[in-house]
């Protein structure tokens, strides 16, 4: 059956939210800014784990097990929101050789992880042959790995630096992830889609690709066969109609995809990840938070626009406001992105951002995935956010919630379903002493060891 559109009705309607529930039915940009504004936190909730128990049922909820390898901090965007990023020549600026990540991976293995996530600045100093010896290698030392790795800013970089031969920006962007392909990238991940209004972008992104050329480095991938997944920060700057926006781009994109390359082969977005922005640590986070009691209308709010046309000329205090996210913003935000989103496969719970409990509460906000248990994380944890969870710990948050956990692969296809007395959790007989461990512990130059946290 093919999905209809009925601007006209109210989405607040239960008769229209089952017949959305049941992917009958899409809702447009107008309707979820309604939902947002309008529903009950609980009843949306309901709404969402409606649509996602269509999708995924009722039974099994999924993680993966991965790491994150930071390859390097040098980067010559200017990010506000970031605490991560070094200039070339800094002291603590940083480049991992082949070897140690190599040896990153081999931790990897061994606690059973099937993906990597790679991603890093942009460092000018890269060559792509760095960048294909290092696929390469890994792919040969670790052909059952899966290499997710080169979020949409970075490829741009890549583009900018090596100066690929083709007649416009995407036949260059198709040669280098032509060439990165051929070395061993499998998928790409959605890092570095912050929030694509021009307006908001232009403040916190300096330096970062617009919104057009985010989406068409997907594009091409999808075109490549390649799966990606997309991404918003949120809970800084934007208005509430940023966010639906931000959605509704990702949702018209992956429709092109799936028209252009579907038939084909071709990948697609497979997920979609929210979180709210992490101050600490960032020169964001010293922008005066707004009072709504003292301040009046926040001006993302009076910017922003559904079709993401706001200039910082509607309201001379944007970008001089910040409206933090907390957990009910964080739930609600998530669950409009599973009934909007009706043509993307999967939402994730982001625990690393909210904590474990707020990401086991997410599971009945419309997510069906928990992320990751993985070994390495340094840009959300250099903003100040340091939640770890052992697969363990993880799978019991997912049983606890009252759904089966089972580990997934890229794909989303199911490698093991914990659904016996082996499963990891039912294995625990001291939680108090699982919590005090730290999967990976990394020795520094001074001789001294780091715990180093479990992340999303």
């Amino acid at each position: 059956m093919s999905i209809q559109r009925r601007p006209e009705a109210d989405p607040c309607d239960p008769s229209v939210l089952t017949d959305v529930a049941a992917g009958h039915l899409r809702l447009t940009a107008a309707q979820c800014m309604r939902l947002y504004q309008e529903m009950p936190l609980a009843e949306l909730g309901r709404w969402a784990d409606a649509r996602c128990r269509t999708l995924h049922g009722d039974h099994i909820r999924t993680y993966v097990i991965d790491r994150n390898i930071n390859y390097t901090n040098v980067c010559t965007a200017k990010c506000t929101f970031c605490a991560f990023r070094r200039d070339l020549g800094a002291d603590d600026a940083y480049t991992l050789g082949s070897d140690e990540i190599c040896t990153k991976i081999e931790e990897l293995e061994a606690i059973g992880g099937t993906q990597i996530l790679m991603q890093g600045g942009m460092n000018p100093e890269l060559p792509l042959a760095w960048y294909e010896d290092l696929l390469g290698e890994i792919k040969s030392s670790h052909p059952n790995v899966h290499i997710h790795a080169f979020s949409p800013p970075e490829v741009v970089e890549f583009v900018n630096f090596f100066d690929p031969p083709g007649s416009d920006f995407r036949a260059k962007v198709k040669w280098v992830l032509s060439r990165l392909q051929a070395a061993g990238l499998e998928s790409i991940p959605g890092g570095g889609g912050e929030i694509f209004a021009p307006a908001v972008r232009q403040k916190i992104g300096m330096g970062k690709c617009d919104a057009e050329v985010w989406l068409t480095v997907m594009h091409v991938a999808h075109e490549l066969g390649m799966n990606t997944s997309a991404t918003m920060m949120f809970g800084h700057i934007e208005g509430i109609a940023d966010r639906i926006h931000h959605m509704d781009l990702v949702r018209q994109w992956q429709d092109r995809s799936l028209a252009d390359f579907g038939e084909a082969g071709g990948g697609r977005y497979m997920a979609f990840i929210s979180w709210p922005f992490q101050r600490e640590n960032t020169p964001l986070g010293r922008v005066q938070e707004w009072n709504p009691d003292a301040d009046g209308a926040f001006p993302g709010d009076i910017v922003a626009t559904l079709d993401g046309t706001g200039t910082k000329a509607d309201h001379a205090e944007f970008g001089r406001r910040v409206r933090l996210a907390g957990a009910s913003e964080y739930l609600r935000t998530q669950a409009i992105s599973r009934l909007m989103l009706d043509n993307i496969y999967s939402i994730g719970a982001s625990w690393v951002t909210m904590g474990p409990h707020v990401g086991q509460l997410a599971l009945s906000f419309g997510a069906s995935d928990m992320g990751s248990v993985m070994m390495e994380e340094n840009v959300v944890s250099a903003a100040g956010t340091t939640y770890c969870l052992s697969e363990p710990v993880l799978c019991h948050l997912i049983r606890d919630a009252g759904f089966t956990p089972a580990q997934r692969d890229n794909g989303y296809d199911l490698l093991a379903v914990h659904d016996t007395e082996a499963s990891p959790d039912l294995q625990v007989e001291d939680w108090s002493a699982l919590r005090r461990n730290r999967l990976h512990i990394q020795s520094t130059e001074a001789g001294e060891t780091v715990a180093i946290s479990v992340e999303q």
